[in-house]
């Protein structure tokens, strides 16, 4: 016996969303305000300035992703994390060769995957807070 009804298609669950890579790459560049800062002065030295791109960072990427809605909020501020420590570690090897001050590799390797662990935790977390900022939102409706 056959049936009439066409076969029922799977609904794409949020596995089946795409990471929004541009995004996940436009948030990481804010990896750039720690060069940027270091050579005009902005933001003072140490760790007031540390802690304010830290603290604009943070909130660049939970206003961005939590008000913007975007999809899977932990898994694209996670892996926007990774590429923020990419790119701040490419920056790091890149700037001492361009003014003179050193080489690739002065600094120890074994610090780069720590470094990443980091900052995707770091990533994870926002995107939690991110998800939160969507849930009182009803980004969800």
């Amino acid at each position: 016996m056959t049936s009439s009804q066409p076969p029922a298609r799977p609904t794409p669950g949020p596995a089946a969303v795409p990471v929004p890579w541009t995004l996940v790459a436009g948030l990481s560049a804010l990896a750039l305000l720690w060069p940027l800062t270091g050579l005009t002065g902005a933001l003072g030295t140490g760790a007031p300035r540390a802690l304010a791109i830290i603290g604009i960072t943070a909130a660049v990427w939970i206003g961005v992703v939590g008000l913007g809605r975007v999809p899977r909020p932990v898994l694209t501020l996670t892996l926007t994390g990774l590429a923020y420590g990419l790119v701040a570690h490419t920056i790091g090897l890149l700037v001492p060769v361009l003014s003179g001050f050193g080489g690739p590799g002065d600094g120890p390797a074994w610090t780069l995957i720590p470094a990443l662990a980091f900052d995707a935790m770091w990533g994870a977390l926002a995107g939690v807070v991110a998800a939160g900022v969507q849930r009182l939102r009803g980004a969800g409706r």
